[in-house]
């Protein structure tokens, strides 16, 4: 069962935040943006309404990239310690992006599909039974 409202923040404190909505998606992303943003095999993504979406305390550092189809792409992350927040996708007006590992309880995590697999590292040991994408579904 999804919990009706969340939060989390980063390693040190400075940034935290709290969502007063459910969960709309919860995907592993593979593309090397997302390996090289969190240091690690895929992003987990918990993706949920902007306007259930509440900063409570500081402000991210933000960082953009372009994605594979030209729309902006903009991570938030701690400039303190560095932890890895939120990402906005500019082709998804409307959605915050969560880092799972940054929820003060990610245990509810379930991710429904991995996408990006054409990029997965060979290490990378996927759930075989979540759907695969190559790429970013339509």
């Amino acid at each position: 069962m999804l919990p009706e409202q969340f939060t989390g923040g980063c390693a040190c404190g400075a940034i935290r935040y709290k969502s007063e909505g459910v969960a709309r998606y919860m995907g592993n992303c593979h593309c090397r943006d997302c390996q090289q943003a969190t240091g690690s095999a895929y992003f987990p993504a918990v993706l949920v309404k902007q306007e259930d979406f509440k900063l409570e305390r500081g402000e991210p550092k933000w960082f953009e990239r372009r994605a594979d189809r030209g729309h902006a792409m903009l991570r938030g992350f701690c400039s303190a310690c560095g932890s890895p927040q939120f990402l906005i996708n500019k082709a998804s007006e409307g959605a915050m992006i969560l880092f799972a590992g940054s929820l003060d309880d990610p245990s509810w995590y379930a991710p429904s599909r991995d996408i990006y697999v054409k990029s997965a590292q060979p290490w990378d040991q996927m759930d075989p039974d979540l759907p695969k994408a190559d790429e970013m579904p339509a």
